[in-house]
């Protein structure tokens, strides 16, 4: 970035994944305060909105209505900058992919006070809709809704590759109501306004790619995914252009981050039951979606269920449809729950049985997938594993917490810039070689941040630390926006980008578990910047993409 500012130190948030991270730049606080553990959580109890399972896909609006009746009319239990822009009187739309888009105004579901793409009333999206298509007022009395995917949601199988192109057309419309409808209309009504354009690319075309069918290289590196960061690019051009056009770009403070980072999927193990299995559909000796449920299960003597095919009990030929599963002995009454997210899982424990925790950390740290062990301090002191606190997830959630969040190895294919060319193993329904984030690896901690407008700096490249969290707290300081608080884990303000002022120190630290019998710890390597934690990677030496393990200056976490 030429103007403004360039965050250099970037952070998304531990899980890293997109509603998790989504959360934080809405409401400023990180994970253990909204309770968005993952994009998949479990609830506790069946949900209408996800085909009555009790494992959620939160990029989804109607999960996110069943999820707020549930929790209260907010699930994330504090408030978002668009709800308290809002009450202030400003005008706001969120633009953009189904899930993250709402997250930032998810309990106006009506369309009264913005003119959301989803949320605003039938007239009135239609009135929009109409504009950003570019069709007159009389000849399309109905206009379209947003296009598909088309050939861009191409799934990929085990013999056919994905899509070969970026989600062009749909980016497009995405920005054509953002330019030729939402700011027109801010600029008519004069007005202070905040507008979250959410790209659903490159994202989602690194994801469903289909340049390395089977290989590693050029897995999230090939053609096609280059093509989703340009369209990107042109779309971020286009709302720049927008703003100059309206006669706001002088007024406008401009704010560009990422969810997370990204990596090539890996399906090998030499250590799963699961991959000495045939399933079908799955190439021989690699990892099945549900390769965790499908091993605890194994190894803990317990039956496994599809909690996503209405608790149909799966034999050893069958893998769960979405990868979660419930174990034990009766699937409305399970004994471990595992949410499975791809590059990080939520292992759930309803009845917090401790001896039981202790089998399945035992259980999980014997696979060669595994790359770190993060646990509810309600389950007491565990061996090589850190407590959910040290990473800032046990805090005011409405949401159930997990026992245990499992960090998966990663590693490097070998390029000038390791973190670039990033390999995750992933309990995905996605083939190797596609991409996937989710780790505690720095491939996927590191983030793009950068701001430009009247109230950030001119030619700054900031080296101290930032995070997704942090934003929703800068943006709410630019809005003059007073927000309460219920929970305390919360994003300091990025003063050092707003004004010339001298920037506080930071440092690196290590922290390291106590050792299992075997001897495997669990490390994790953090900035922190006047009491607040950076985490850039965690998991077992040797296991994680990025983690340095400098034993020397270590220290031991206090329980």
């Amino acid at each position: 970035m030429k103007a403004g500012v360039r965050f250099t130190n970037t952070h998304a948030l531990f899980p890293t994944f997109t509603m998790p991270n989504a959360a934080a730049m809405a409401t400023g606080h990180r994970l253990g305060d909204t309770g968005q553990f993952g994009n998949t959580i479990y609830t506790g109890s069946p949900v209408p909105g996800a085909g009555e399972s009790p494992t959620l896909f939160l990029e989804s609006d109607p999960v996110l209505g069943d999820v707020d009746a549930h929790g209260a009319g907010n699930y994330l239990n504090e408030e978002t900058i668009l709800r308290a822009a809002q009450a202030k009187g400003l005008s706001t739309a969120s633009i953009g992919k189904l899930g993250p888009s709402l997250v930032f105004d998810h309990t106006a579901r009506a369309g009264q006070d913005s003119p959301d793409r989803r949320q605003y009333g039938t007239s009135r999206r239609r009135s929009l809709e109409r504009r950003a298509s570019g069709a007159p007022r009389r000849s399309r009395p109905s206009a379209p809704g947003t296009p598909p995917r088309g050939a861009n949601g191409q799934a990929e199988t085990a013999v056919t590759p994905g899509t070969m192109v970026a989600n062009v057309e749909q980016q497009n419309f995405f920005a054509a109501a953002a330019t030729r409808a939402v700011l027109p209309l801010f600029k008519a009504r004069g007005k202070p306004f905040v507008l979250v354009f959410w790209s659903r690319d490159p994202d989602g075309t690194q994801h469903n790619q289909g340049d390395s069918l089977g290989p590693l290289v050029p897995g999230i590196n090939g053609p096609t995914s280059l093509a989703a960061i340009r369209n990107a690019d042109a779309n971020l051009a286009a709302l720049l252009k927008a703003l100059r056009e309206q006669g706001l770009a002088d007024t406008t403070d401009v704010v560009v981050t990422s969810d997370h980072g990204f990596s090539t999927i890996s399906k090998e193990s030499a250590t799963s039951v699961s991959a000495t299995r045939g399933y079908r559909g799955v190439p021989p000796r690699q990892l099945p979606p549900g390769f965790l449920a499908i091993d605890l299960a194994h190894d803990l003597g317990l039956s496994l269920f599809d909690p996503d095919a209405r608790g149909a009990r799966l034999g050893a030929d069958s893998f769960p449809s979405r990868a979660n599963g419930l174990i034990g002995a009766d699937p409305a009454k399970p004994d471990v729950v595992v949410a499975a997210n791809s590059g990080s899982d939520l292992v759930y424990l309803p009845s917090g049985d401790r001896a039981l925790a202790h089998r399945v950390v035992q259980a999980l740290s014997r696979q060669d997938y595994v790359s770190g062990l993060f646990v509810s301090a309600a389950l007491g002191k565990v061996p090589a594993t850190l407590p959910l606190s040290s990473i800032a997830l046990d805090g005011r959630a409405l949401t159930p917490i997990p026992a245990i969040v499992v960090n998966f190895r990663s590693f490097s294919t070998g390029c000038a810039n390791p973190t670039t060319c990033g390999v995750e193993i992933a309990d995905s329904v996605l083939q190797q070689g596609q991409g996937m984030h989710g780790r505690f690896s720095r491939a996927d901690t590191r983030n793009v941040m950068g701001a430009v407008g009247p109230r950030f700096r001119e030619g700054l490249a900031s080296p101290l630390p930032a995070s997704n969290a942090d934003l929703g707290r800068t943006i709410a300081r630019i809005l003059d926006l007073t927000i309460p608080a219920k929970g305390t884990l919360v994003g300091p303000v990025l003063t050092e980008a707003l004004a010339n002022v001298s920037a506080p120190k930071f440092e690196a630290q290590v922290l390291r578990s106590a050792p299992d019998v075997v001897g495997q710890v669990t490390v994790l390597e953090y900035q922190t910047v006047e009491g607040t934690r950076y985490f850039d990677a965690a998991g077992y030496p040797g296991r994680t993409l990025g983690l340095t393990d400098t034993a020397q200056s270590a220290s031991a976490e206090p329980r």
